[in-house]
């Protein structure tokens, strides 16, 4: 029952568990109406009637769908499926959201022409910048899910008008944890993902990505008007009903630090009040229904009370766990096969396949062992390492146009040696 979620009226049902999603990236061209797109998408899935996973289809045997669409993607089932085995790609729920990529990449606002940082990045979504971005993110909890459940629940609460007075929520989330952990990058796919969800509603999104430390101006009396150009902008870009709007504000701390360090005499008091100044902002803004504050921090114990007090989520994202390592590894040997480095395409078991499968002996059961092996003594990486580590082993070990699976498997075992050696040895150095 393709798209009868656009039928209910209220903003919930977009992430709720019981609908499907099916994501359908037009080709930069293409000038095709959602309608029509949808109509032939619609038939497409129910020529392949059932899925058991996320999907994504890229060649077509209709000639519409070769001209206009790049991919058509089924996404997120593990939150939407909960624990369902198959997904009824005929009669289930499924909502079909239709969208361009922006190929253009980020521009930068600029504040003050003699600073020497720029004040801002910006993005028209979604971006080709973050294809890809969300499913390449595997976190153990449900991180997710929740953050999608809260955006949900944001847009209810604001459709239904809801009196701030009497229930409070401000709009804000703040993501912390070590640094690697994949706070950033979680809070731009996030941007991506909303964007796409909400591309019936919103004609197009926005994520600007503040440079925090340019905000304190190396002349302080300078600061403030900084931070009141900043917000103007951002202001300008909420006034668009058309526009969903996503305010990024990286180490979060810093603002904290500042404050701190001008309450102690360590800095100008004109420090206090641009810091003032910046959450008044924040609390203004709240008002507004297409707008979503997303923050980090790598250090918890340094983030304001006061700012801490208006993050409506705290989500904690750590280092990822053996399982969560499988993962990441798993993902990365299935692009190194897409592209041929890795040859021939073999099958991994994931790990819950495997736990069925490991008595079975065959190659599939017994590299994915190895491969798990591997994620064990990977734990205490942090994600952005785990990703490199492939690019590692291949480089240092391997430097051939192509190897099979086991001898990568082996070489990335290497790779994860070398780089708890390379930590001991920096660590000595300190």
């Amino acid at each position: 029952m393709v798209d009868r979620v656009s039928e209910l009226g209220d903003a919930l049902p977009l992430f709720a568990p019981a609908v499907h999603h099916v994501e359908i990236c037009l080709h930069p061209c293409s000038t095709a109406k959602s309608s029509v797109v949808k109509d032939h998408v619609c038939k497409l899935l129910h020529k392949q009637k059932v899925a058991y996973s996320d999907f994504t289809i890229t060649e077509f045997a209709d000639q519409f769908l070769s001209e206009h669409v790049k991919s058509v993607t089924l996404t997120d089932t593990d939150i939407t499926s909960h624990g369902k085995t198959a997904i009824d790609l005929i009669s289930d729920t499924i909502h079909m959201h239709v969208f361009h990529l922006d190929m253009g990449g980020p521009g930068t606002e600029e504040l003050e022409e003699e600073e020497d940082l720029a004040a801002a990045s910006q993005w028209l979504l979604p971006s080709a910048d973050f294809e890809g971005l969300w499913d390449s993110l595997v976190f153990d909890d449900a991180i997710k899910e929740r953050l999608l459940n809260y955006a949900s629940t944001t847009l209810l609460f604001s459709d239904r008008s809801v009196n701030h007075n009497i229930i409070s929520w401000n709009r804000v989330i703040l993501l912390h944890g070590p640094p690697g952990t994949g706070k950033t990058s979680l809070c731009k796919a996030l941007a991506q993902k909303l964007a796409i969800r909400l591309s019936d509603r919103y004609t197009y999104g926005q994520l600007l990505e503040i440079n925090s430390h340019s905000l304190f101006s190396k002349w302080f009396s300078e600061s403030g008007k900084l931070v009141m150009k900043m917000f103007q902008k951002i202001q300008e870009l909420i006034d668009d009903k058309e526009c969903l709007v996503f305010v990024l504000i990286d180490e979060v701390e810093s603002l904290t630090s500042a404050r701190k360090s001008a309450m102690s005499g360590n800095e100008p008091s004109d420090a206090i009040r641009v810091v003032n100044a910046l959450l008044t902002q924040i609390d203004q803004i709240k008002r507004y229904p297409n707008v979503l504050i997303l923050t980090t921090s790598n250090v918890t114990g340094a983030i304001d009370a006061a700012f801490v007090d208006r993050a409506d989520i705290k989500q904690y994202i750590g280092p990822p766990s053996p399982c969560a390592i499988f993962k990441i590894y798993h993902s990365c040997l299935q692009e190194l096969m897409r592209t041929g480095i890795i040859s021939p395409s073999q099958q991994l078991f994931d790990l819950q396949a495997l736990e069925v499968m490991r008595f079975v002996e065959n190659d599939a059961t017994r590299l994915s062992l190895l491969l798990r092996n591997v994620a064990i003594k990977s734990e205490s990486l942090s994600g952005r390492t785990l990703r490199k580590l492939p690019f590692i082993a291949h480089a240092v070990f391997v430097q051939a146009p192509s190897i099979c699976l086991e001898d990568f498997i082996a070489a990335l075992s290497k790779a994860v040696d070398r780089q708890f050696q390379e930590r001991e040895n920096l660590a000595k150095d300190l």
